[in-house]
């Protein structure tokens, strides 16, 4: 015989949604998550194994909203953070499938060889961004002293209203926006001519904001890290007070690796 309150509790089961399994990249079997590792919704995080190679996955809500910045983030921090101790094929923002048994059929199993043979070629290596920011004042006197045309722009608006200078503002801005990107291309080059004697393994990426001057992700060996700290940094003494340059990584080889996503 089943009570009411028994009859509730199986009601409520029955409503309740099954978790399932978010899955955030592939690494070799032999990793092992930080005990205190938590990623999206601040779920534990596991490994599901498949002969050499393994899933890092946590068990999450499928009731429970994906996408804000914070699960961004918590997937961003799990891949990188691997990509210091070992190698890791990342998968895109949102890969979820129905259960472990789900990650091993129809994830791991599916593309073991091809799996296992990526993270024999990625290990020892990360990927590292190498951004250029141009410093504002400095680009912009650069772009009009190379500039008649634009000097007599800059003396046309000077001291003047907005409302009687607007077209002669707006050619300026023309004049500015080209020269900047001629100028992008070209420190572009002279960044990617400089890591040419440490690696080809580059992309270039759109920037992201008026003002970059470069935007490369490289894959590096770890271990020489602090060689291509010092070329970027050779590089920003030269560029002193034109561009600030810097380098993010290590990081998971977002840019380099293509994962194919779960169909759970």
């Amino acid at each position: 015989m089943t009570s009411a309150d028994d009859a509730d509790d199986n009601d409520n089961d029955e409503g309740a949604s099954a978790a399932v399994i978010y899955v955030y990249g592939i690494v070799p079997a032999d990793v092992q998550p930080e005990d205190d590792a938590t990623g999206v919704h601040d779920a534990p995080i596991e490994i599901v194994e498949h002969g050499d190679i393994a899933a890092l996955v946590s068990e999450i809500d499928p009731d429970q909203r994906l996408g804000t910045p914070a699960d961004l983030q918590a997937h961003a921090h799990i891949l990188d953070g691997t990509s210091h101790v070992a190698p890791v094929l990342p998968l895109r923002f949102g890969a979820v499938v129905s259960d472990r048994d789900a990650v091993i059929n129809e994830l791991l199993a599916e593309h073991e060889d091809e799996f296992a043979a990526a993270l024999n070629e990625l290990e020892g290596f990360a990927q590292y961004m190498v951004k250029g920011r141009y410093v504002e004042e400095t680009i912009v006197r650069e772009i009009v002293d190379e500039s008649p045309k634009a000097t007599a722009l800059l003396e046309t608006i000077r001291d003047q209203p907005e409302e009687l200078t607007r077209d002669a503002r707006m050619a300026l801005g023309e004049i500015i926006g080209q020269a900047l990107e001629a100028k992008r291309d070209a420190d572009t080059r002279t960044t990617l001519d400089a890591l040419s004697p440490l690696t080809d393994t580059v992309t270039v990426r759109e920037p992201t904001h008026d003002e970059d001057a470069v935007q490369l992700a490289v894959l590096f060996e770890v271990d020489r890290q602090g060689e291509l700290e010092r070329t970027v940094g050779d590089l920003a003494e030269r560029w002193d007070n034109r561009v600030t340059m810097r380098i993010l990584g290590p990081m998971a080889p977002y840019d380099f690796v293509v994962t194919p996503k779960p169909e759970g």
